[in-house]
């Protein structure tokens, strides 16, 4: 699949929003993707997950981690189409993840991170924080949108399946705000 008929899935589920918009960093937009409105469509999520998947097939990933919640769905079905295991990362205290459920890695441990939409990286970081502080090597990163137009750096392969540059405001910056224009807030952290 190209970028084209990756964002044709966003388009066609209408998980592509426009409007003024709360990230989850807590930085305004004009655009949003909402990834559970794709993911509540097992046919699209299948598609994207298992190319997804065969972007990193050869990677040696014996275990894919997600951080919840929609990275879970991704971390599963991915694992699916890598004849693997998925183990997701719930959220710990003071911007930390931990595995609850009796989820662990072994140091040394091939792992491969997946999450759905990228736009500050903060769930990413604090999914490889966590694995590192395992000792488990991070053979790759994988997301299904990402949205920092590449200003989002990570020091391991990192591999969207579409990017692009969706502007965003720090909120004393907002044009949006300076308009008036109502403010919605979506995604699972609040502020």
């Amino acid at each position: 699949m190209n970028s084209d008929e990756i964002l044709g899935l966003f388009r066609h589920s209408h998980a592509l929003l426009t409007g003024h918009f709360k990230l989850t960093s807590g930085r305004h937009s004009d655009v949003y993707y909402e990834k559970f409105t794709l993911l509540k469509n097992p046919a699209i999520c299948t598609r994207l997950c298992r190319e997804l998947a065969d972007r990193f097939r050869g990677s040696e990933a014996v275990t894919v981690v997600g951080p919840t919640t929609g990275g879970i769905i991704i971390a599963y079905e991915v694992a699916r189409y890598l004849g693997i295991e998925s183990i997701y990362a719930e959220a710990g205290d003071k911007g930390t993840r931990v595995f609850k459920r009796g989820f662990s890695l072994q140091k040394g441990q091939k792992v491969l991170i997946v999450d759905d939409i990228l736009t500050t990286g903060r769930s990413v970081h604090e999914v490889i924080d966590l694995v590192v502080s395992y000792g488990a090597e991070i053979v790759g990163i994988g997301t299904l949108l990402e949205r920092s137009g590449g200003a989002v750096k990570f020091e391991y392969p990192f591999v969207p399946l579409t990017s692009v540059s969706a502007e965003s405001w720090d909120p004393k910056d907002c044009p949006l705000c300076a308009r008036g224009e109502a403010l919605t807030q979506r995604g699972s952290r609040r502020f």
